[in-house]
């Protein structure tokens, strides 16, 4: 027990020490933010929580946190548990609830389900007087995302480690731009947070499946090529562009 407890500081620790760095280099959060946090139920959204709860029992800036999760009514999904989660870190969970499946395309796609959770989020930060949305994606998701652009897309760009919307009334931050999947992972596997298991049936056979497979097998060959992608957008050689 010993050894998991000290196992379990050290990681938080490190994955402490890069969320500060990445809220430092992007300036994310000022004193007397009122931040929602986008909580899914997933380990990702989770450690985002539990590590803005941490560094806010010690740095000098004051904010405050206003957990918010999107029900779309997934038959699968249960947030009691989350609920409970949430309030025993003194927190009360706000659930918007989205009945997008009335009014839905032909095919449910990625697309479709962000851009309605999207919608609600931004609806409860008003709402709820809040100037920050903090979304759970870590370095894995941007990276992907770089490179789905590239591909599918057809343009060079990514997902900002924070981004002015609506003339600055709120902005998205991204705390966790420096953390790999592997630490959320292993904070969820420690922690043993109330993880959803309601995963999409599309999952698997998303163009962000596919590319994450192919970052996998790139790093075979080489281990920093995750660190290489976040980095190229920062290294922009224009007198080589088209």
């Amino acid at each position: 027990m010993l050894k998991k407890d000290t196992r379990l500081r050290g990681l938080e620790r490190s994955v402490s020490k890069k969320v500060g760095r990445a809220i430092a280099d992007y300036e994310m959060i000022s004193d007397g933010d009122k931040i929602l946090v986008a909580l899914s139920g997933g380990k990702d959204s989770l450690a985002l929580l539990r590590m803005l709860l941490v560094r806010q029992e010690f740095v000098p800036i004051k904010y405050e946190l206003v957990p918010v999760y999107v029900d779309f009514g997934y038959q699968c999904s249960d947030i009691t548990e989350l609920k409970n989660y949430v309030s025993e870190q003194g927190l009360l969970l706000h659930v918007r609830r989205m009945e997008i499946f009335e009014e839905k395309p032909e095919e449910l796609t990625c697309f479709w389900c962000s851009w309605n959770r999207r919608k609600a989020l931004f609806q409860a930060a008003l709402d709820l007087g809040c100037n920050k949305i903090a979304f759970g994606h870590h370095k894995d998701d941007i990276v992907q995302t770089i490179l789905m652009n590239m591909l599918f897309e057809g343009q060079v760009s990514g997902m900002g480690p924070k981004q002015e919307m609506f003339g600055g009334k709120v902005f998205l931050i991204r705390p966790l731009a420096y953390v790999e999947e592997k630490e959320t992972s292993d904070l969820a596997e420690f922690i043993g947070y109330p993880v959803s298991v309601c995963d999409c049936a599309n999952g698997q056979v998303s163009k962000r499946a596919h590319v994450k497979k192919f970052i996998n097998e790139l790093e075979t060959v080489c281990p920093p090529v995750k660190s290489n992608i976040f980095k190229s957008l920062q290294r922009i050689k224009k007198d080589y562009l088209l």
